[in-house]
């Protein structure tokens, strides 16, 4: 019979490394079988020269190849204190160091010299804990010199992320010129480009005598096109460093070409070195977010809340609140500022038709006046183009309807009026591109009579059935007429057209631009149309899921997002709602984001776009 195999047992044993180490270490304190003394300072420490050939390619070098240090039985180390080389010893007998702001550099350089590469990274490391705005930059410095990729990575990316903190340190006006190009053409800078010119002004303040010249190649590095207009003209245009520069005045003028021309040529006559400028990206720090604000909140009053949408964390923040709490007001995103114009204001006293304009920066998270209006109003719509916002039609202190359009100028912070609308309509969907703002449907006042009732001890005018100020769990909706008309201003001419389209039935409904089509979604219906301005039709898309009205909308990332408003279910009652949906261009489909807070409508949502969080920080 064949005998039965034999069972192979691995046996390792987990403790014999360390242990060997450890009687290696006390056979060095005990100075047996040691073959060799390292010296510095006068210090003789004892080793054995197979453990240090085992631990570093300079040692296995010094002592296996035909080296002096072979036959020497006492090696003088030069470079290198007897503290760090008693600790580096250690290190290799026992495999434990400490690490302290104290002896870190000569202890990097030394695990450098002697290429314990483990030790000179957990240096890295330590030096990487202690990194800040104000001494990254000379991390930066330090980490060339010890030729440390790892700690001149963290040092760079803590440079662009908190590059405003880091501008204002001494060691910035150190850098040398092409040192400050890299980070100034660097696309993932986090800086504001108001930030990015106050940089180079102050790097050329610190040396201007050798520095002035090169204010042009430094100023190219500005992305001119996304600076806030009135900073530009009447800041940086006015810098006696910049009028000094003959080509920062070209580049200055072509802006205010640009910027002022609402043509379709408005890249001709432009400075030929410029057009690379114009179209360069925003730096892919900043990013785009949804802000909601204002409105009726859970069918009581109206709300001063302000939200941010945060993507990372797929939740809402509170912004600052609003001074005062305004009915029908309108909102609109300039320059990266949210505007909140007009509106009724609600208070327990008195109500009255506001032309005031409050502004608020994501920067700042504070809230702020602005120019006021030409004329109070409410219910009314405006839209941004270009550096221009256009406020359209809407109610007076007459309680009247208008057709009287005002233009906000940024540049100038003027107001002025514009030519009228053919028609007046109330809540008509209202989005600009391309040189014009089209105007879909609304509710026209000549078919659907303006009613006036008393809240409150105060005058509202009501465009439609539903009562505002009412819980409306219990209303049936009663029909609305639409004006199914088209109107269209061409802003270069200042002119209205206008013409009668059956497919415009819109009322309180949004409307967006995106890839020069513009979605209406909603009013009264579930349908959502996109007109092609270029094609003059209309695009039928996914419907939503219950018939909408006075939500809100916005474009971000080349989607869109819809919030809150009314919808009408199945037994024709009005119900709020704190809807969040997503709608994709691409595949025509909606889907859920969640939910806001709380249940609104006759709000705004927009897209601001900013460098951080910095209302997190408020």
């Amino acid at each position: 019979m064949d005998r039965p195999a034999v069972e192979v047992f691995h046996y390792k044993d987990k403790e014999q490394s360390s242990n060997l180490l450890l009687q290696l270490n006390r056979l060095r304190q005990e100075n047996v079988l040691t073959d060799v003394l390292l010296c510095s300072d006068n210090t003789e420490i004892p080793c054995h020269r197979n453990v240090l050939v085992s631990s570093s390619p300079y040692f296995r070098a010094m002592f296996c190849h035909n080296f002096i240090e072979r036959q020497q039985t006492r090696v003088d180390l030069k470079g290198v204190t007897s503290a760090i080389l008693s600790s580096i010893i250690d290190y290799v007998y026992t495999g434990l160091i400490s690490i302290s702001l104290d002896i870190v550099l000569p202890l990097m350089q030394a695990a450098s010299m002697f290429q314990y590469g483990r030790l000179f990274e957990a240096c890295s490391s330590f030096l990487q804990e202690q990194l800040s705005p104000d001494n990254c930059l000379s991390m930066i410095r330090l980490s060339d010199i010890m030729h440390c990729n790892s700690l001149r990575d963290k040092a760079k990316e803590m440079a662009m992320k908190s590059f405003s903190d880091v501008s204002a340190s001494e060691d910035l006006c150190e850098l040398s010129l092409p040192e400050l190009m890299g980070y100034l053409e660097d696309d993932g800078l986090c800086a504001e480009e108001e930030q990015v010119f106050e940089t180079l002004v102050a790097w050329i303040h610190h040396d201007p005598l050798s520095r002035r010249g090169s204010v042009s190649d430094l100023f190219k590095k500005v992305r001119l096109r996304y600076l806030h207009p009135t900073y530009l003209f009447q800041f940086i245009a006015n810098d006696p460093l910049i009028q000094s520069s003959t080509l920062c005045t070209e580049l200055i003028e072509s802006v205010r070409r640009l910027m002022f021309s609402v043509s379709t040529k408005c890249m001709e006559g432009t400075a030929v070195n410029f057009k690379p400028l114009w179209v360069a990206p925003r730096r892919y720090t900043y990013h785009d977010t949804l802000v909601v604000v204002g409105g009726r909140k859970n069918n009581e009053q109206t709300s001063r809340e302000a939200l941010v949408f945060d993507e990372r964390s797929q939740r809402w923040q509170s912004l600052s609140k609003l001074p005062v709490r305004l009915y029908k007001a309108s909102y609109v995103a300039l320059h990266s500022v949210l505007y909140v114009i007009g509106g009724l204001t609600t208070s327990a006293k008195r109500c009255e038709v506001s032309t005031t304009v409050y502004t608020l920066s994501l920067k700042t998270n504070q809230w702020r006046t602005a120019e006021p209006m030409l004329k109070p109003r409410f219910a009314h719509q405006s839209i941004s183009y270009l550096h221009f916002i256009f406020v359209l039609g809407g109610l007076g202190p007459d309680r009247q309807l208008t057709d009287s359009v005002e233009r906000y100028n940024s540049m100038f912070n003027q107001w002025e009026s514009m030519a009228p609308m053919p028609e007046a309509v109330l809540h008509p969907a209202v989005a600009a591109t391309n040189q014009r703002i089209y105007m879909f449907g609304g509710e026209d006042a000549m078919q659907n009579p303006v009613r006036i009732i008393q809240v409150r001890s105060c005058l509202l005018l009501l465009s439609s059935s539903v009562d505002p100020f009412t819980p409306t769990r219990s209303l049936i909706i009663s029909p609305i007429t639409s004006a199914p008309t088209l109107q269209v201003y061409h802003i270069s001419r200042n002119m209205w057209s206008k013409m009668e389209n059956r497919t415009v039935k819109n009322v309180s409904a949004p409307a967006v631009a995106m890839d020069e089509k513009i979605y209406i979604i909603g009013g009264y219906t579930r349908r959502m149309i996109a007109y092609d301005t270029k094609a003059n039709r209309f695009i039928k898309c996914a419907n939503l899921k219950e018939r909408r009205m006075h939500h809100s909308a916005t474009v971000l990332n080349n989607k869109l997002y819809v919030t809150g408003g009314r919808y009408i279910n199945g037994h024709d009652v009005i119900e709020d709602s704190d809807t969040f949906e997503c709608y994709d261009v691409k595949t025509d489909t909606w889907t859920s984001k969640g939910t806001l807070p709380y249940k609104l409508f006759d709000h705004g949502s927009l897209t601001l776009t900013c460098v951080s969080q910095t209302w997190a920080k408020s």
